[in-house]
């Protein structure tokens, strides 16, 4: 009987171990199930969003993105005007200073005008000189048309007499020879005639045509004194334009030579933006282009907005000290850098302003391409100054004023003598104020008036 129930209950064991293991394989499947739903449910929505992102950026690029071209090498550049001297001299003042801030007209560096003022001295003594000489000339002319004068009413005294006696002579009343002594006094006469009309021919081509104020005497006299004059106000060196003092090298004391770099004037109010774009960002690219910057020195808080306002001629490696010899063996291709000139806005630079080298990031914004990439334009301004015109119309007044003083009838003429006056000191042929007669006939017609 315990053999029996042994054997019955080990295979009641080996029956009931088969349905534990179902059991057992049946119980973890829905877990699996949820987890894999849920998996794929989070890929789905990765998936999504990932088009949404690939869609909303592919929008952005189509709308805004193609239409922008940006660059960080990127530099603030302008004008550095060189202070040089126009005449050699020793440095006797300094009155800047790097860092400096001047104003247009601002006298910057003084040379010794010592030798400059004493040869505008003797200028201005050969001109009042000159001046007189030539009123002697004129009057030298009047004269000699005086004795013209005379000679014809010599001559023609003397062909009355001659007339008379040659009546006389045929009744006899007058001797031969007293007849031919009338025919030599004629002769004598009008020898003399031809001798003072020769030498007034000769002083009228002097005079002829001109006045005292445009003779050629006294416009090179003016034009020396006008030299030497603009000598000794060179001596001061002004500031051409308003702005900050740079790269000073000039000392006290020291020799200067006509050209050699004193300091510099930089107006910052005239800046501009040079930024090197790659050759495939510049197709799109026209004059005109709107543009927004930002400088490292305020960060990306502060915007600059600026337009494009020309194009490099060429690349910078090109006009580049040591360009590159691309014919060589060892040939590398390198993107080339192309450098676009923004114009900044002046208010926005006057706010926050900035100085040569700072460095910029540079986004234009393409969306307006019209026109061609490389138009010809030209400048529609040219850059000036007028701090030198104030020292040419002194230059002109010291001459009239000269004259003026060395010829009474030029300061008695007063604005007509002024303007006859300044001819001089631009060399220009003054108006015909009084004739000469230079032949007999006009002397007989002179006579006659």
């Amino acid at each position: 009987m315990n053999g029996s129930d042994n054997d019955n209950t080990d295979r009641a064991d080996r029956g009931a171990a088969p349905a534990t293991g179902a059991a057992a394989n049946t119980e973890p499947q829905p877990a699996t199930t949820t987890a894999s739903g849920t998996r794929k449910r989070w890929l789905a929505i990765a998936a999504g969003v990932i088009v949404l992102i690939g869609a909303g950026y592919a929008g952005y690029w189509a709308l805004f993105l193609r239409y922008s071209q940006s660059t960080d090498d990127a530099y603030v550049s302008g004008n550095v005007v060189q202070i040089t001297p126009q005449i050699a001299g020793t440095v006797v003042k300094i009155a800047a200073d790097d860092t400096e801030f001047v104003k247009a007209g601002d006298t910057l560096v003084e040379l010794d005008p010592a030798d400059a003022k004493i040869a505008l001295e003797q200028a201005e003594a050969r001109l009042a000189k000159t001046v007189r000489e030539v009123r002697g000339l004129f009057a030298t002319t009047a004269q000699l048309k005086a004795a013209v004068d005379m000679r014809s009413a010599d001559v023609a005294r003397a062909a009355e007499d001659l007339n008379r006696r040659q009546r006389l002579a045929a009744s006899g009343a007058v001797s031969g020879e007293e007849l031919q002594h009338a025919r030599d006094a004629l002769a004598s006469a009008r020898a003399a005639q031809v001798a003072a009309q020769q030498e007034l021919a000769a002083t009228a081509a002097r005079t002829d045509r001109t006045a005292v104020a445009s003779h050629p005497d006294v416009l090179a006299a003016a034009a020396q004194v006008h030299d030497a004059y603009l000598d000794v106000a060179r001596t001061r060196l002004p500031a051409p334009v308003s702005g900050f003092v740079a790269k000073r090298s000039v000392q006290l004391g020291q020799r200067v030579a006509p050209g050699a770099t004193l300091m510099a004037i930089v107006p910052l109010d005239q800046v501009w933006v040079d930024a090197n774009f790659k050759e495939p960002q510049l197709a799109t690219m026209r004059i005109g282009q709107r543009v927004t910057l930002t400088a490292d020195l305020y960060g990306n808080k502060i915007p600059y907005h600026g337009t494009v306002s020309g194009f490099g001629a060429g690349t910078g490696s090109a006009f580049s000290l040591l360009p590159a010899q691309n014919a060589t063996g060892n040939w590398i291709k390198i993107v080339q850098r192309v450098p676009v000139r923004i114009a900044l806005d002046p208010q926005e630079l006057a706010a926050h302003p900035l100085q040569i080298g700072l460095s910029m990031q540079a986004e234009i914004d393409t969306h307006q391409r019209d026109g061609v990439r490389l138009p010809q334009q030209t400048r529609a301004t040219a850059s000036s100054t007028d701090v030198y015109d104030a020292i040419d119309a002194a230059a002109a007044q010291r001459v009239r004023s000269i004259i003026a003083a060395n010829d009474p009838a030029i300061a008695r003429a007063g604005t007509t003598a002024t303007a006859s006056a300044a001819k001089p000191v631009v060399r220009e042929a003054a108006t015909p104020v009084r004739r000469v007669a230079t032949g007999p006939q006009s002397a007989s017609a002179e006579r006659s008036r």
